[in-house]
C-alpha cells in the first residue's frame, strides 16, 4: 500500500496536481533536532531546472505539522506537507481516452473504476519523492551510517573521471552527458541512468535471513521509486559471469572483541550483505532507472474512446532524464530501511 516500515513507518498521500502531497512518520527518535532548514539540502538535490529537467518548478517548502515541539521531535506521529502550486492539469485530459504508453494511466483506471486523479501521474507521479526526500532527511538523523548516491551513467553513457554531476541534478559543460541530453530533447525522446549508492560505517549484524534480508528491504522500498527497472548489489549481475574465487570476499581483519568477533572482508563483491546480514563492509549497490516514458516524439497506441489506433503526442512539461534528479531519493530510501532496522534492535 502507502506504508513502508515496521517500526520506523512512513507514510505517503497526495496528488501530483493535488493541493498537498506529504508524509506520515511514525517511530521517529524523540529529541532529534528537526527545522524547516534541515531539508533545504536535500529538497534541492532533487529540485527541477537545470538542462535534463522538467520545467515544472514548484517552491517545495516543507510545513510541519506535527511531531516537533520546540524543535526537537516528540515521538509522536511527525507530519510534512508540501503545497502544489505550478500545476497544468489541462495538459492531461487527452489521457482519459488514450493512455500514455509506460504509466500507469491505464491500470490505475482499472484498479479503481477510472476514480483516480490522472492529472499528472496522480498518486503514481514522480512528484511523490518529494516527501520520501523529506522522510529520508529524519531517517537520516536516525542512523550514523553515511549515507551518498551519483548518478553513473546517463543514456548508456558512463560518468567518466573527474567529471562529476552537481549537487543540483546538473550536469557540467564538459560532460559528455550534455551531447547525450541535447541529443535525446532534439529527436522529442528520453534517456535513462543508472545511480550507485554507498552506505559506511554499517555495523555487521543489521537484518534477517530470507525474507527480511537488507537486500530484501532495500530493494522493496527502492521498487517504491517511481521508474525504477533493476537493482544489483556488489558485484551484481557480473557475479554471474564470475568464478567463486573472483567473486568471494575472504576475511582479512579479525579483532577479537569477546564475545563478537569484528571481521572485515578484503574486498566488497557481496557489496556489504551476507546471508542477508550486513557485514561489516560498506552497502553498495547500484540502480536502474528507464527512460522517462513521457516523451513528445509520437507514438502509436490505442485510443479506448474510439476503439481505434492513434498517433498520440504527448504535451505538457517532463524530464528529458529524471534520473539526473533521482541520487537523493535512493539515498533518502535507504536511510528509511536502515533507520527500521536500527529501530528493530
Amino acid at each position: 500500500m502507502n506504508t513502508f516500515g515496521r517500526k520506523f513507518k512512513v507514510s505517503i498521500f497526495g496528488e501530483s496536481h493535488g493541493e498537498a502531497i506529504g508524509v506520515v512518520l511514525d517511530g521517529v527518535q524523540p529529541g532529534i533536532p528537526l527545522d524547516i532548514e534541515d531539508f533545504t539540502a536535500d529538497i534541492l538535490r532533487r529540485k527541477s531546472g537545470p538542462k535534463g529537467t522538467t520545467p515544472r518548478i514548484e517552491a517545495d517548502v516543507p510545513e510541519i505539522v506535527s511531531g516537533v515541539y520546540n524543535g526537537l521531535t516528540t515521538g509522536a506521529p511527525l507530519t510534512i506537507l508540501f503545497h502544489n502550486r505550478n500545476t497544468r492539469s489541462g495538459d492531461y485530459s487527452l489521457f482519459n481516452a488514450v493512455p500514455r504508453p509506460g504509466h500507469a494511466d491505464y491500470t490505475a483506471s482499472i484498479k479503481w473504476l477510472d476514480f483516480n486523479d490522472p492529472r499528472g501521474g496522480g498518486h503514481f507521479s514522480g512528484r511523490l519523492t518529494l516527501p520520501i526526500v523529506a522522510a529520508g532527511v529524519v531517517a537520516k538523523k536516525m542512523v550514523t551510517a553515511r549515507i551518498h548516491a551519483e548518478l553513473i551513467e546517463v543514456g548508456g553513457v558512463r560518468k567518466r573521471g573527474g567529471e562529476e554531476a552537481l549537487p543540483d541534478g546538473g550536469i557540467e559543460e564538459k560532460d559528455s552527458w550534455r551531447e547525450v541530453l541535447d541529443q535525446a530533447m532534439a529527436d522529442l525522446d528520453s534517456v535513462g541512468g543508472v545511480v550507485e549508492c554507498r552506505t559506511d560505517g554499517l555495523p555487521a549484524g543489521l537484518g534477517e535471513p530470507f525474507f527480511d534480508s537488507v537486500e530484501s528491504l532495500v530493494a522493496h522500498a527502492i521498487f517504491a521509486i517511481p521508474g525504477v527497472r533493476g537493482i544489483e548489489f556488489g558485484d551484481g549481475f557480473a557475479a554471474a559471469r564470475m568464478r567463486g574465487s573472483e567473486h568471494n570476499d575472504p576475511f582479512d581483519k579479525v579483532v577479537d572483541g569477546g564475545f563478537q568477533k569484528n571481521a572485515i572482508p578484503s574486498k566488497n563483491g557481496a557489496g556489504g550483505v551476507n546471508g542477508g546480514i550486513t557485514n561489516g563492509n560498506p552497502l553498495v549497490f547500484r540502480v536502474a532507472f528507464k527512460p522517462t516514458s513521457s516523451i513528445a516524439r509520437p507514438q502509436e497506441t490505442f485510443n479506448f474512446a474510439t476503439g481505434k489506433m492513434t498517433t498520440l503526442q504527448i504535451p505538457g512539461r517532463h524530464d528529458t532524464c529524471f534520473a539526473l534528479r533521482t541520487p537523493v531519493v535512493v539515498e533518502a530510501m535507504t536511510a528509511i530501511v536502515l533507520a527500521d532496522l536500527s529501530r528493530l534492535l
